[in-house]
């Protein structure tokens, strides 16, 4: 069975997760939701533990119950086929593109080799910003794959380019991306 990291970040936007775990389950994709502190204040663990019908991994400091599980960061890096940050948010990009691993999903992207898929949500002003701009770029080169934004009211208010892409599009890239891994 293939296996996706779902790493959900601290956006409005993240109240699509859960039925972005829906679409991976039905398809017989499990998911393993990695949601960071700022996530946990739009979505609840026990919404993705139920749905997910998997752990909730919350804190870099996770200690299992099992200790022939490997670190917790290093096992979930290596035993996924694909991670799927959705949504992703302008400060979540600026680490990944520096290096920085300060959380549970920052060190798990950091630590594995599987191909990674960002899913964007910010207000258009943050993404036009050329920080983020330059950031996006370099993970580009880097070979991260980026799915969206898109045009779209945003939750401030506004209108226009930040929106997070519509989940049916972000579960068909990451399907698409699982079977070139085979």
């Amino acid at each position: 069975m293939p296996s996706v990291v779902l790493g959900i970040t601290g956006g409005i936007a993240a109240y699509k997760a859960p039925e972005l775990v829906r679409l991976f389950k039905k398809a017989g994709i499990e998911v393993i939701c990695v949601p960071t502190a700022e996530a946990l204040e739009f979505v609840t663990p026990l919404t993705l533990r139920t749905l997910s019908e998997n752990p909730v991994y919350t804190d870099l400091f996770f200690e299992s119950k099992n200790p022939a599980e490997k670190i917790t960061h290093i096992g979930l890096a290596q035993n996924c086929d694909l991670i799927v940050i959705a949504p992703a948010t302008a400060n979540i990009i600026g680490k990944i593109a520096c290096g920085i691993a300060d959380d549970l999903l920052t060190t798990v992207v950091m630590a594995s080799d599987k191909k990674v898929m960002i899913v964007p949500a910010m207000n258009t002003k943050m993404w036009e910003n050329p920080i983020v701009a330059s950031n996006v770029e370099k993970l580009k080169k880097l070979g991260y794959i980026f799915c969206g934004p898109v045009k779209g009211r945003l939750a401030c208010g506004d209108s226009g380019v930040g929106h997070i892409e519509d989940t049916a599009e972000i579960f068909s890239r990451a399907a698409e991306l699982l079977k070139k891994k085979k």
